[in-house]
């Protein structure tokens, strides 16, 4: 039973963690919601290992890249938001999105990302996530805008008492470029983990592949980081990626079983 478990979800056992693929190495038993992410800008960054691995949720480690650990901040805009199979919500279906994210693996050999925050302009679906999934939605004033080639997205916290923002601005081109292998690591990512009432849960989603353009980073912010409990990034993002977008169905949670660890 557990043999069949672990050869579904695509672990590979001589290396204990799924193999990186471009396309989902698993199917949705059920699609719990739907939604299209578009003008997606990854910006990321060395981090320091141990200060990531206390703040992933129990039962998950660090997912490594040759030793080292990463840091993301992303921007895109969120569309047509639905539960299951049924019509796009109207307005609050549609938003713009900054999170910052951790890289984990669990003890079956999922690799997965970890939001340290999620920031948007929609203050119920950041009220519904928090409830519903436990995910760390925070209410922000965010925006986007296109100035021919160039793509700039700001966003600042409500009522936060440090006021952190992010910021990108970028040059994007016509050009489609491939992912290095970091890039890979980074981005094909099949799931997320979270904890939510004392439990860690795996969310699986599916999605189609990336296509990345070639860019060039312009100016960034990045508080949003030292706010989710990192130190500040240093230096330049040692990946810059724009893509225009994915579509992407969510599955069901999967709790992860107590006192496993990855």
């Amino acid at each position: 039973m557990a043999a069949r478990h672990e050869a579904r979800q695509g672990v590979s056992r001589r290396t204990g963690a799924e193999p990186l693929t471009a396309q989902a190495p698993h199917r949705l038993r059920r699609v719990l919601f739907t939604q299209r992410w578009t003008d997606v800008v990854f910006l990321h960054w060395e981090a320091d290992p141990f200060e990531v691995a206390r703040l992933l949720p129990a039962g998950t480690v660090p997912d490594l890249h040759h030793g080292r650990a990463y840091v993301g901040l992303v921007f895109f805009r969120m569309e047509d938001l639905a539960l299951g199979r049924t019509p796009p919500l109207p307005y609050l279906g549609s938003f713009d999105e900054v999170n910052v994210r951790l890289y984990s693996r669990d003890a079956l050999g999922r690799r997965g990302v970890v939001f340290r925050s999620l920031d948007c302009d929609r203050l119920l679906p950041v009220l519904a996530a928090r409830a519903g999934f436990g995910l760390p939605y925070r209410w922000a004033r965010t925006s986007r805008r296109w100035y021919d080639s160039r793509l700039l997205y700001r966003t600042r916290r409500r009522g936060h008492p440090a006021r952190a923002g992010g910021r990108v601005w970028l040059d994007v081109g016509r050009e489609n470029v491939p992912p290095g292998p970091l890039d890979a690591f980074l981005t094909w990512r099949w799931g997320l983990h979270a904890g939510f009432l004392g439990r860690s849960y795996y969310l699986p989603n599916t999605h189609t592949a990336w296509e990345f353009r070639r860019c060039s980073l312009l100016g960034w912010e990045t508080s949003l980081v030292q706010a989710a409990g990192l130190g500040p990034p240093l230096g330049n993002p040692v990946s810059v990626l724009f893509s225009p977008g994915a579509s992407v169905r969510f599955g069901t949670p999967e709790v992860l079983p107590a006192g496993h660890h990855a």
